[in-house]
């Protein structure tokens, strides 16, 4: 039950920010919010994180990048029921990471790319832009090998 309600908030946030950004921006249109720092930025990425093979032309990369994301999706399904047994905080990293995957899927499915509209930056070196979906799978990332790591440990005292 925990796993779907963070999956369902995640995927929403999600969805509703990207549709947000597409109503109230033009294509590459950015807004200041820190200056120096962070800006809205209306982008959307055909490959896969930080831009990899956006570049690539051709029905075989969204093809490729639909298939990915479906494998992932059904491998996180066997690894939830398995993670459950092991506490909750592995069951919100894994609900975390499959939330995100599910967001950035509807829009590779719905646009053939993913929105991208966060745009952090400092004295001109920018950090590749991403989205709400981006972040849940990195903070879930982050958290699985953080409560993984300890538990770890915890076994080897």
């Amino acid at each position: 039950m925990l796993a779907a309600l963070i999956i369902i908030l995640v995927v929403a946030c999600d969805q509703l920010t990207k549709f947000w950004i597409a109503a109230n921006f033009d294509m590459f249109q950015s807004r200041e919010l820190i200056p120096g720092l962070f800006n809205l930025t209306y982008l959307t990425n055909r490959g896969a994180a930080f831009g990899f093979l956006n570049g690539e032309h051709g029905s075989w990369r969204h093809a490729f990048f639909v298939g990915v994301a479906l494998v992932a999706l059904v491998m996180m399904i066997f690894l939830l029921r398995q993670m459950q047994k092991e506490g909750k905080r592995f069951v919100v990293a894994i609900a975390l990471i499959f939330g995100g995957a599910v967001g950035n899927l509807i829009d590779r499915l719905r646009l053939g790319a993913v929105v991208d509209f966060l745009d952090v930056y400092w004295q001109g070196h920018h950090w590749p832009a991403f989205n709400v979906a981006d972040s849940a799978i990195t903070v879930g990332v982050g958290l699985f090998l953080i409560v993984h790591l300890l538990q770890f440990r915890q076994g080897r005292n």
